[in-house]
């Protein structure tokens, strides 16, 4: 079955946003653990329990972050390149940070020195608290508009500054994904430990639950007030080949609330972000945190689908010349490309899937001080 060229393109649009939604729910589970670590465990063995909840599962859950990168790679060349020279020193950052995590888990527990153990918490925090809050400011910044310029070969060039990206809404956003992941990885540990760091998880659910909310509503509300949003005037059919040139775009104040006036179904997304965490909240409270956590991943998924679905068909808007931006039409690969993509993506993520639930479905239950310490050689 061969399908459009203007299909594929909205394919992919959905399908990169469900392997950001998967590596926010899976890893950024990972990561709220993580931030954590140094603080809800108040002994080494505690740390411990903390570490083995995730130990088995962290690095398969990274897949759907590397997926996403080929994605992009693949499917949107022109984005990968724009994002990668702009959001260049940013990335680097977030690398370095997650660089602390395979090294943290694997040798943290190699040794049985005190500081030795201490530094490498610190590590595992910093790989997942730097991540989370960097991912979130790059998506700020993306709702604002990203000051570069595509020449007239299409070669992007960013005019903007690491600094610049560290501007106030920005870093809002950037608290709301810290946040929300966080409050995730405590549900997780709130599921999966026994007291008394379950407990303490517990506490900690209600906490950034409710900052989440807060944060997600202001960050909405400067969003209507500040006027960031793009419009496209004119531009060629959806079918046609890519030149993000050959369109007109505008500053437009209401551009990222107009999809709520074409699709009022968009509605939904929002509601499914602040439903989703308040029924996470109410669930912990209950002490039923495996309901919790399902409920928690649908508000993850409602906060980004909210965001992916307002800028549509906007990837990447540009600041200083609008009609650089690129957007789901014009950055996208050619259509064999694309073709040979989505086929490979049909049979590959479900593979992803199958292989995610089979490890967490093998290794369900609470870990506790007691199996911990009498697993001293093989435990985390």
């Amino acid at each position: 079955m061969i399908l459009d060229y203007e299909v594929l393109k909205l394919i992919w649009w959905v399908l990169v946003g469900v392997l950001f939604i998967g590596f926010a729910v899976t890893d950024g589970m990972d990561m709220g653990v993580g931030t954590l670590l140094p603080f809800l465990g108040k002994n080494d063995l505690e740390r411990r329990v903390i570490i083995n909840t995730v130990g088995p599962h962290w690095d398969g859950n990274q897949v759907w972050l590397i997926t996403a990168g080929g994605a992009i790679f693949a499917a949107w060349p022109l984005v990968y390149a724009a994002a990668f020279s702009g959001f260049y020193f940013a990335m680097l950052l977030a690398l370095f940070a997650l660089f602390f995590r395979p090294v943290g888990f694997d040798y943290r527990s190699k040794i049985e020195n005190p500081m030795w153990r201490s530094a490498w918490d610190w590590g595992l925090f910093i790989g997942g608290a730097v991540p989370a809050l960097v991912f979130g400011i790059a998506f700020g910044n993306l709702l604002q508009g990203v000051p570069f310029h595509l020449d007239e070969l299409l070669r992007p060039y960013y005019t903007g500054s690491f600094f610049g990206l560290l501007n106030p809404f920005a870093l809002l956003v950037g608290v709301v994904s810290l946040a929300m992941l966080t409050m995730h990885g405590a549900i997780w540990l709130q599921l999966r430990t026994g007291e008394p760091v379950a407990s303490r998880a517990k506490a900690v659910v209600k906490a950034l639950g409710l900052t989440t909310i807060a944060t997600f509503a202001l960050a909405g509300i400067w969003l209507a007030i500040a006027g960031y949003g793009y419009s496209v005037v004119e531009m060629p059919g959806a079918d046609a080949i890519p030149n993000p040139l050959t369109k007109e775009v505008v500053a437009d104040r209401w551009g990222w609330l107009n999809s709520y006036k074409d699709w009022p179904l968009t509605l939904l997304f929002p509601i499914l972000g602040f439903a989703g965490l308040g029924g996470a909240i109410s669930m912990s409270m209950q002490d039923r945190a495996g309901l919790g956590l399902i409920l928690s991943g649908l508000g993850i998924t409602g906060i980004i689908m909210t965001a992916g679905s307002a800028m549509f068909p906007f990837i990447m808007p540009s600041s200083t010349n609008p009609n650089s931006s690129l957007i789901a039409w014009d950055a996208v690969s050619s259509h064999l490309t694309l073709t040979v993509m989505f086929w490979a993506a049909m049979i590959f993520i479900p593979i992803i899937l199958a292989y995610t639930t089979w490890t967490y479905a093998k290794m369900w239950r609470r870990i506790t001080t007691e199996e911990i310490d009498a697993q001293k050689t093989l435990a985390y």
